[in-house]
């Protein structure tokens, strides 16, 4: 088998095209979350916190000199990405919550069995007439 016949067969299966649409979906999902979090949830957070911006948190190691920017540690940058992640977490936990409800919900809804088809319908009667015989 050829290395590109092998590529082909691979590219074009279900799962790959399914996770690449899963993979786009999910960054776009990424996008809205991180700007609910950064617009919506972040602001009445910091205001409750009397206004501080983590992101502005540093400790300096070295002032600036000429040209030479100042080196900082920006741990306040740090604080706000685990904020960040950890609000990006519960959103989808919440998300995922909901869905999965939704699901069971489904599941729990008692479907009719399909009616018989044509080739059933001829196989029971003639088990029932191999029965009646014994």
């Amino acid at each position: 088998m050829s290395m590109m016949k092998e590529f082909k067969d691979f590219a074009v299966k279900g799962n790959v095209v399914d996770m690449a649409v899963g993979i786009v979906i999910g960054a776009s999902f990424g996008k809205i979350v991180t700007a609910l979090v950064a617009g919506v949830i972040m602001p009445p957070i910091g205001v409750l916190l009397g206004g501080v911006n983590f992101t502005d948190l540093a400790i300096v190691v070295k002032d600036a000199v000429g040209d030479a920017p100042a080196v900082v540690i920006s741990y306040g940058a740090f604080i706000q990405t685990v904020i960040d992640f950890t609000l990006i977490a519960l959103a989808i936990f919440v998300i995922v919550k909901g869905i999965n409800k939704l699901k069971k919900k489904e599941q729990a809804e008692p479907k009719a069995p399909p009616a018989p088809n044509a080739q059933e319908i001829l196989l029971t009667e003639i088990r029932d007439l191999l029965k009646a015989k014994s």
